[in-house]
């Protein structure tokens, strides 16, 4: 049997995967599809951590295009990864994967605020910790909050989910010859503007050398394979 290729994993999930069939919101059966996938690699032994966004709620750069205030659209925005962070708590708990929420806008009737001793401790006791509310600052996207959260918990690798199988040099969707690279540097990135994570985000990976994979979320098992070594998506490092 293949043996997990990481210990501890930082797993970015956007909202829109909760969103299932619909167009917006949570669906209760998306959501436990995503938590049966991430049981399953929980009984490898890995480590797992989450952020995930809360696009399918509310997009605070959206709003703030329209005329909100940056800071008030990103609040609204961290408050809508905390109820994603709750629904996929629920999904996974009704699996008996025992797991914690943490948040970094503090409201301990709802999750635990977020301590990184205690985040590490709950993992090496085998609980799932999901991040939600971002870093608890306007102007942080999801993606960075990822990337610095890996690095305070001392993750192996984050395994950014998404809905194409990797990194193209155009949209795959849009323009069906583009080029999908098999790995990438995190300059390229930088260089060719590739939309994977803001440069914020990148560049943190880059500092302390925490590789990246891109995937697709929509292939069932690929988070699995993905931990175990196989060659899936874009894998992105120095």
């Amino acid at each position: 049997m293949k043996r997990p290729q990481y210990k501890r994993i930082l797993l970015k999930l956007s909202g829109e995967v909760l969103i299932g069939e619909g167009e917006y919101g949570i669906d209760p059966a998306a959501t436990r599809k995503i938590a049966q996938e991430i049981k399953e690699v929980k009984e490898l032994g890995v480590e797992i951590a989450i952020v995930i966004g809360g696009g399918n709620i509310f997009r605070g750069m959206a709003a703030s295009a329209k005329g909100m205030d940056r800071a008030s659209a990103d609040d609204m925005g961290m408050l809508a990864t905390i109820m994603n962070g709750i629904a996929l708590q629920d999904a996974l708990e009704k699996m008996n994967v025992h797991t914690r929420v943490q948040t970094a806008i503090e409201m301990r009737e709802v999750a635990e605020p977020y301590i990184r001793r205690r985040a590490v401790r709950h993992l090496e006791k085998g609980r799932v910790v999901i991040f939600a509310g971002g870093t608890g600052n306007p102007y942080f996207t999801t993606d960075t909050t990822a990337s610095l959260r890996a690095m305070e918990i001392g993750a192996n690798v984050i395994l950014k989910a998404t809905k194409v199988d990797g990194v193209y040099d155009a949209d795959p969707f849009l323009h069906k010859h583009a080029h999908r690279y098999d790995e990438l540097t995190y300059l390229d990135i930088l260089k060719k503007h590739l939309r994977v994570m803001d440069a914020t985000a990148i560049s943190l990976c880059m500092d302390h050398q925490i590789p990246i994979i891109v995937f697709n979320l929509k292939k069932r098992g690929n988070i699995k394979r993905v931990v175990l070594g196989e060659k899936v998506g874009t894998k992105v490092r120095g």
